[in-house]
């Protein structure tokens, strides 16, 4: 049971890890219109926005083939989107990073603090996606070594299984040893002289090669040495205000200078082969490499989503947040216009970062941010409120769309479930009336009807039984009765 969860997971990274491979297109490939064909297999609408970020993703791609000279010169064209929350402005941001295959941050604007107060300041944000990059470029390396670091693994636990002999035996085999008898179909003879002991020690190590690929040692224990970091808790000095990113490399560097312990312990080979295959992996992965691309990558494909920008805008009062807010505008102008950020990796520049800031601007408007700041973002794209038609499309036309997500779980219990275009029709209609009747939460209001409307069903599985489950307008309309006509909504509100 245990080598088949561990041989799952180990599908699940290297699957996960090839996708987002598959999900990554060179630039070169992708023209303006082929990001927005990309873009529409998930996003419904908003056509004007998909055609605003595939002209900055392309003109990313264009920057990189101008003279040298030049291209110090063109900065990223920073967006602004403005529209309501759930109608798909941080959906953009992150396909748009996978199809660049860049590093992404999102951040919500309203966590930071201006410096000298309690929180975060503006400039983790870039060591966070410094350290994205890394994890990513790392986990391309890792992908790339992996048939290699198997083998060494297979090799290594061969060696478990057959100790290498000592030299007194080889000497003893090899010199006036004892002779070795065989019995065969003539009776028992000495062994034919052509023949020594490492042959057929070499033959039992393929046999034993042929098991464990088969999986058929996977439950044989061996014992295995693992490798320890020292434990420096309590050791730490503070660094009186030297930033996230000193602090955290003072404590590598610690680690990295103090003795690396190992421990003896006896597992599973099926364990062994996850434990040892990262201990390759480290050997074979060359960090150096990896944090230089990394930081070529975080510098010039680094994508940085500020949501709820709208949050650190307000009018100037002189008293209370308002301040606050202002002063995190002021921080954060500098990151935007292009500076230079201590990170542990070293140091980093944000002059050709992308940022895409998104916000509702319920109260308050653009043109309320500092004017630096707004000129920083010099595309702004209003996305369109969401209608019925659009909730319809949403349930079943995207890549994974919200039907196919309940469609699979419930084939996991044995049972299946269909949905007529009438009843798709009023589970929109009834969440367009939510969102009209209460706070207009955009398409995040499908997944709340979705669930009420799912409840009994899926509670009931697996006892139920396998019959399929038909989901029409009647259907809906009797499990949602509560919903659409109840004035107290409170529960369904998300």
């Amino acid at each position: 049971m245990t080598s088949k969860v561990l041989e799952h997971q180990d599908k699940a990274i290297s699957t996960t890890v090839e996708d987002e491979s598959k999900d990554s297109m060179w630039l070169d490939e992708l023209t303006p219109r082929q990001i927005v064909t990309e873009l529409d297999k998930y996003i419904v609408g908003q056509d004007d926005a998909k055609k605003s970020v595939a002209i900055v993703l392309r003109n990313r791609w264009r920057r990189q083939r101008v003279e040298d000279e030049m291209r110090q010169e063109i900065a990223p064209s920073n967006l602004i989107l403005i529209g309501t929350t759930g109608v798909g402005k941080t959906e953009i941001a992150r396909r748009l990073a996978r199809l660049a295959g860049a590093p992404f941050l999102k951040v919500e604007a309203s966590k930071f603090t201006e410096v000298g107060y309690v929180g975060r300041d503006v400039e983790s944000m870039i060591r966070d996606l410094v350290d994205i990059s890394v994890n990513l470029v790392r986990a391309n390396r890792e992908y790339e070594m992996q048939e290699v670091a198997e083998k060494r693994v297979d090799d290594r636990i061969l060696d478990l299984l057959l100790p290498a002999m000592s030299p007194d035996q080889t000497e003893e085999t090899n010199g006036e040893g004892p002779h070795i008898f065989v019995a065969g179909p003539a009776g028992v003879s000495e062994e034919e002289e052509g023949e020594g002991i490492q042959d057929r020690r070499q033959r039992t190590r393929e046999k034993l090669r042929k098991l464990l690929i088969d999986g058929k040692l996977d439950e044989r224990e061996i014992e295995v040495e693992v490798s320890q970091s020292a434990n420096i808790e309590g050791m730490m000095i503070p660094m009186g205000g030297a930033g996230d990113g000193l602090d955290h490399g003072f404590t590598e560097m610690l680690q990295d200078m103090l003795p690396k312990r190992t421990k003896s312990r006896v597992v599973t080979v099926a364990e062994a082969r996850r434990i040892l295959i990262q201990d390759e992996l480290d050997k074979l992965v060359d960090m150096d490499e990896v944090v230089n691309e990394a930081l070529y990558r975080a510098e010039e494909m680094g994508i940085v989503f500020l949501d709820e920008i709208d949050k650190v805008a307000g009018t100037r009062s002189g008293q209370g947040p308002d301040v606050s807010r202002e002063g995190v505008q002021r921080d954060l102008l500098p990151i935007v216009e292009g500076s230079t950020v201590t990170t542990k990796y070293g140091l980093v520049r944000t002059d050709h970062m992308l940022f895409i800031a998104a916000g509702a601007f319920h109260v308050a408007k653009p043109s309320d941010l500092i004017p630096e700041l707004q000129g920083r973002f010099p595309i702004r794209v209003e996305l369109k409120t969401l209608v019925e038609k659009d909730f319809v499309r949403i349930l079943k036309e995207p890549k994974n769309a919200l039907l196919e997500q309940y469609r699979a779980m419930i084939e996991t219990e044995g049972s299946s479930i269909e949905f007529s275009d009438d009843g798709v029709a009023e589970i929109a209609h009834i969440a367009m009336q939510l969102n009209e009747r209460m706070e207009n939460i955009g398409a995040r209001r499908l997944q709340t009807v979705m669930t009420t409307l799912l409840e009994d069903v899926l509670f009931k599985l697996p006892e139920s039984g396998t019959e399929s489950i038909f989901v029409d307008k009647a259907f809906v309309q009797e499990r949602l009765e509560k919903v659409a006509t109840n004035e107290d909504l409170s529960r369904y509100i998300l």
